[in-house]
């Protein structure tokens, strides 16, 4: 393996990151001195860089087999770690394989081994079964989210890929939640606790806002226009709960992504894309989006139906007030209905006073072609400024993914850059460009 860069101070730079927080830097410490730990943060505040640089240094550059495993509760959580240890440049191969994709593309990655693989149980426990690498020489186990990951629904197979691990000789547990307890195949003997979950510097705002009719749609307008042109989240319950609160924002013609568990996993990938780069403002969705997936730092959240439990609530409060900034958590409820005890009292916020919401600037367009290709964000950079003769401030974010990408360019001129881009030859390849 060539170009591994071991110097700490390396990576962060890569990462514009000059300063660790007092989590990261006791948890990498930690990790570095023990053979146990467990890391117990708020959403938000960078574990996954507080586990990633320790577990770099227990590979060896030498090796080409699997040397850490990461387990994670959630698809979106593998491509969120899989994104951050690559954007980290070590020169560690690292890959994430998951449900919801192709077993074909596994096998193809996996052909030249990683150093570091992530992945949910089900297909883990799949590539385990039909040894398609090695497990000998696993010696780091990283449980992300472990509260999630070693609930009832996943133990058979946590249980199963665990007890196959037999060189295992460093162990990360992860998670903002306390109190979870640990299944006694884990083999967590006597591990240091790094906790960090009662020293929040949090400055969210939580306060209701009160519907005066049971279905609280009209409500949710009226705060969405309170609020103005901010990005936010709209967490719900139930799928069904999703497809009403989605159909009355389209007959209001208000731009936003839904995101829940019985979609493809291409059209949720999609949808957080169109999230991040600010084709939509608003996502719509279940708890899924509470914790483990890739997106910007917002200033609100709406409660529109109200979480199960203490949980969850802090989980999705977690997705706004992120380290140091601020954030509010709107919770939207019908005066008779009765608030949990684990939301307390809040103020009531008045939204009367509304702001005009502005159309949405930037549009998504799908580039057929990718990493494998031999295509780099460059690449499409430049073709978007020298062929389609945009300037700077019109080009937003560009997504590279394996075998395509997704770049965000203003609204107005879209259509205009797929009559003109479409079928251009990028690098060696021809390449369908669409709006999504």
């Amino acid at each position: 393996m060539a170009n591994i860069i071991k110097d700490q101070q390396d990576i962060l730079a890569k990462l514009n990151i000059y300063e660790l927080n007092p989590m990261q830097e006791e948890a990498i410490a930690t990790i570095d001195a023990n053979t146990n730990t467990v890391l117990l943060s708020p959403t938000g505040t960078g574990k996954t860089l507080a586990f990633a640089l320790p577990l770099l240094n227990t590979l060896d550059p030498e090796l080409e087999e699997v040397q850490a495993l990461i387990l994670v509760p959630s698809r979106e959580l593998a491509i969120q770690i899989e994104q951050v240890i690559r954007s980290m440049g070590s020169g560690y191969k690292v890959n994430a394989v998951y449900g919801g994709r192709p077993m074909s593309k596994d096998k193809i990655e996996l052909k030249h081994v990683p150093a570091i693989l992530i992945g949910t149980p089900g297909r883990i426990s799949d590539h385990f079964s039909n040894d398609r690498f090695s497990k000998d020489f696993i010696k780091t186990l990283v449980l992300d989210e472990f509260d999630k990951s070693l609930e009832v629904g996943f133990e058979y197979e946590m249980r199963g890929i665990i007890n196959t691990l037999t060189s295992v000789n460093k162990r990360i547990l992860t998670s903002a939640t306390q109190g979870v307890e640990i299944p006694d195949f884990v083999r967590l003997d006597k591990p240091k606790t790094v906790n960090y979950l009662g020293t929040s510097m949090s400055k969210l705002t939580i306060k209701t806002v009160i519907s005066p009719a049971k279905n609280k749609l009209n409500t949710l307008l009226h705060l969405l226009n309170h609020i103005g042109n901010q990005q936010g989240i709209i967490f719900c319950n139930l799928k069904d709960s999703i497809q009403r609160v989605s159909t009355f924002l389209e007959s209001k013609n208000i731009s936003h992504g839904c995101f829940n568990g019985g979609m493809e996993q291409k059209d949720r990938e999609r949808s957080l894309i169109k999230f991040r780069n600010g084709t939509n403002q608003l996502l719509v969705a279940t708890d899924l989006a509470a914790r483990g997936i890739d997106i910007p730092e917002m200033k609100y959240i709406i409660h529109y139906e109200l979480p199960q439990s203490k949980e969850e609530f802090t989980h999705r409060n977690g997705r706004t007030a992120r380290v140091s900034a601020k954030g509010t958590a709107y919770v939207l409820k019908w005066k008779d209905e009765r608030l949990p005890d684990f939301i307390g009292k809040t103020p009531i916020e008045d939204i009367s006073k509304q702001a005009v919401r502005k159309p949405v600037f930037w549009e998504t367009l799908f580039i057929s072609g990718g990493r494998k290709d031999k295509i780099s964000k460059g690449d499409i950079a430049g073709m978007f400024f020298k062929l389609g003769g945009l300037t700077q401030d019109q080009l937003g974010i560009i997504e590279l993914k394996q075998d395509c990408a997704f770049v965000a360019v203003p609204a107005s001129i879209a259509n205009q850059l797929v009559e003109t881009l479409n079928n251009t030859r990028l690098k060696k390849k021809k390449v369908r460009i669409t709006s999504i």
